[in-house]
């Protein structure tokens, strides 16, 4: 949503078809913008927002990825490495459609076992 150019320019270059969003992160922007007071802001990210619902897929929160979620949970908690439901959710549908997640929440993501991830704002990934 920050409109970082690495970022917009390797989604311009992948396909429809390669790019999806996540359930857990369509209601985690939806929250953030809801958050905010009404300002030119909020217009500003609510329009980046309706721009990413309308160009990219998405990814269902489907039996598979609720049984990566059981899976992520409990594999951190032995090792005393929990993380955010929002975030394991997120975790557990790339795990599920066994894709790559970009994000720039790398502390958190790394942990999870057999997780792909990239940053596109800071590698080329």
């Amino acid at each position: 949503m920050k409109g970082e150019p690495r970022v917009v320019e390797r989604l311009r270059a992948a396909s429809r078809g390669d790019a999806a969003v996540p359930q857990p992160v369509i209601a985690e922007i939806a929250y953030g913008i809801e958050r905010l007071p009404r300002s030119k802001r909020r217009e500003s990210l609510q329009d980046r927002f309706d721009l990413v619902r309308t160009e990219l897929g998405r990814v269902p929160w489907t039996d598979v990825v609720s049984e990566r979620f059981g899976f992520i949970k409990a594999a951190l908690e032995r090792r005393g490495q929990r993380i955010d439901d929002f975030d394991a959710a997120i975790a557990a549908h790339a795990l599920a459609e066994q894709a790559v997640l970009v994000t720039a929440n790398l502390a958190h993501m790394l942990r999870v076992p057999g997780l792909k991830v990239e940053d596109w704002a800071t590698s080329e990934g």
